[in-house]
């Protein structure tokens, strides 16, 4: 939907009316006619047809483009009253910056920013309600350190809140401590695993140690004896040598 034509300031040329809402043209769409809709009547109405509302010309959502620059800028420049006229705004901008006052005036219902409170107030009397909403929050007087809402004041018990506060402390201690607990058990097991898996390397390395020695010494005791057995005949050889 478009614009409120009764909140413009003057005359407001016909070219610059939507076709379908015929009010002033809202974020528009020129079809290639050339006649303007709002973005939302013409996708609106192209839902369940597929023509030109005003010449009946066949047209397609992916025809549609943005609003000739000359049109633009004379639509940006119409004069307008704030939506909040009623509520006492009498502020008169262009539709250019028309948004962006409306976002800022203090005539506009906002809603309190109190949690649980569904009040809709003008913005320039918020900080007046918020004085006095019965779901505003403040800290406990009595210095228990809890913020408490006004409504709550009378069932407000700092002893059973500290209670309260100390049993979950207290829990998620223990949860926490059993997290660590378990969480050091499942490391401890992953290294005696490790360990036993090592000690098992270092032994079958230590009985191939052993059989390699075994062998080496055997091939020493070869060695020294076929030493001796040379020796022998070396000897016998030069016994033989000085008989002759």
């Amino acid at each position: 939907m478009g614009y409120d034509i009764e909140r413009f300031v003057g005359y407001v040329n016909e070219g610059l009316l939507c076709s379908i809402c015929r009010d002033v043209l809202e974020d528009p769409l020129q079809a290639p006619c050339e006649h303007a809709f709002c973005t939302a009547c013409i996708h609106g109405w192209l839902v369940h047809h597929s023509n030109c509302p005003e010449d009946r010309q066949m047209i397609d959502a992916s025809l549609l483009r943005p609003l000739y620059r000359y049109m633009k800028n004379d639509l940006n420049r119409l004069q307008l009253h704030c939506r909040n006229r009623e509520h006492g705004c009498g502020m008169v901008c262009s539709l250019e910056s028309i948004d962006r006052h409306e976002r800022e005036c203090e005539y506009s219902q906002i809603p309190c920013s109190n949690a649980g409170c569904t009040v809709q107030i003008e913005r320039r009397n918020l900080d007046g309600h918020l004085a006095v909403c019965e779901y505003r929050s403040r800290e406990c007087p009595n210095g228990c350190g809890y913020t408490i809402l006004s409504a709550e004041d009378t069932q407000h018990n700092c002893v059973a809140e500290l209670r309260t506060e100390l049993e979950l402390l207290r829990s998620e201690m223990i949860c926490r401590v059993e997290e660590a607990k378990h969480e050091m058990e499942s490391r401890l097991d992953s290294q005696r695993r490790h360990m036993v898996q090592k000690e098992s390397i270092l032994q079958n390395e230590i009985e191939e140690l052993k059989s390699q020695m075994s062998r080496l010494m055997s091939d020493v005791r070869s060695l020294m004896a076929a030493e001796r057995q040379h020796q022998q005949e070396l000897e016998q050889a030069e016994l033989e040598k000085r008989e002759l």
